[in-house]
This record gives C-alpha cells, sequence and structure tokens, in this order.
C-alpha cells in the first residue's frame, strides 16, 4: 500500500478518536510512558506542524497550543495536505534522526500516527480498530526502520500473549505495554 493512501486512512481513524476526547482526559496517562494524553496530542501537533513544514520546504511555524482538542485536526490536515503536495515525497526532509527521503519519513509519520492513536484510544477507554492491511504494512516498516532508533525514539520490544491484535502487536514493538 503506498503511503499516501495509508495516510489517508489514518486521518479519519485518527479523528474519531481525538473527536470523543473530553477535556476531563487530558491529564490521564498514556501506554507511552512519558506522555499524558495532553502530552500526546501536544506532540502530535508540533511534529505534524514542523513535518507539514519540511515536507513543503519551508520554515516550520509555532504550533498553537491553546487547545490541544480544537488544534488536532487543523495540524494533522495540513501535514496531510502538505504530504500529498507535488514534490513533497521526493524531497530530502530532515528528522529527528537525521536526513531523510520524504517518502521514508512518510512512513515514519504514518506509523507514528498509528501508534500515537492506540495510545490516546487505550488511555480513554476508546476502541481502536485500524483497518488489518494498514497496521500490517506500517508493521513491516517497523520491522526494518525501528531497531536503529530503539533506546531514543522507541523503547524495547514487549512480549505479547497469542491472543493480541496487529495494532497491540505493532505498539508492543514499539516498547508500549498493551
Amino acid at each position: 500500500m503506498e503511503v499516501l493512501d495509508q495516510l489517508d486512512q489514518l486521518g479519519p481513524l485518527l479523528a474519531a478518536v481525538v473527536g470523543r476526547i473530553g477535556p476531563e482526559e487530558l491529564d490521564d496517562p498514556t501506554p507511552c510512558a512519558e506522555f499524558t494524553v495532553q502530552g500526546v496530542l501536544d506532540h502530535m501537533i508540533g511534529g505534524a506542524t514542523m513535518f507539514a513544514a519540511a515536507f513543503r520546504g519551508v520554515a516550520p511555524s509555532q504550533p498553537d497550543a491553546t487547545d490541544v482538542l480544537a488544534g488536532f485536526g487543523p495540524a494533522l490536515t495540513g501535514l496531510a495536505e502538505a504530504m500529498h503536495s507535488p514534490g513533497a515525497l521526493d524531497r530530502t526532509l530532515q528528522a529527528p534522526f537525521g536526513e531523510v527521503r520524504g517518502a521514508t519519513f512518510a512512513r515514519f509519520v504514518v506509523l507514528d500516527g498509528l501508534v500515537h492513536g492506540w495510545d490516546l484510544a487505550t488511555a480513554t477507554r476508546q476502541p481502536y480498530e485500524p483497518p488489518d492491511a494498514l497496521v500490517a504494512d506500517v508493521d513491516t516498516f517497523a520491522r526494518q526502520a525501528v531497531e536503529p532508533l530503539r533506546g531514543d525514539m522507541f523503547g524495547p520490544a514487549v512480549e505479547v500473549p497469542s491472543a493480541a491484535t496487529p495494532i497491540e502487536r505493532l505498539a508492543a514493538f514499539t516498547g508500549r505495554q498493551p
């Protein structure tokens, strides 16, 4: 599956999860050990703002973090539009872990969004059922790309029970405890 198709499937999934989060849940812990629900949303909005600028080849603006629930949709829409812009996937970007081709970094964006969606859904006790094909494609990418980034961006892989869902397996591979 092409990375932009993955992104197009991920957007509505994340919008549904974030749309069901109430302000009273923002301080709740998430499976992403260093972040609360608010922290995950801040991280995603900040990343989306910075990465949208990178995909466009412009300097990033400062994200508006005054209301993460209202700011999430516009930030992710901006990122999706930037990733869909002509030449975005061919551009070389400065990622948090070094220079990388836009198409490769787009796969990291989808991995990050898919797993953080699971973090948010789990923290707020929501169902989270991304399409199996999306999870399988992202998992294949993660198995090739995550190991060199363990310790900085990803924790050690966690064992999961045999009954774990594909998204739980992916989350565990990135260091979450399902």
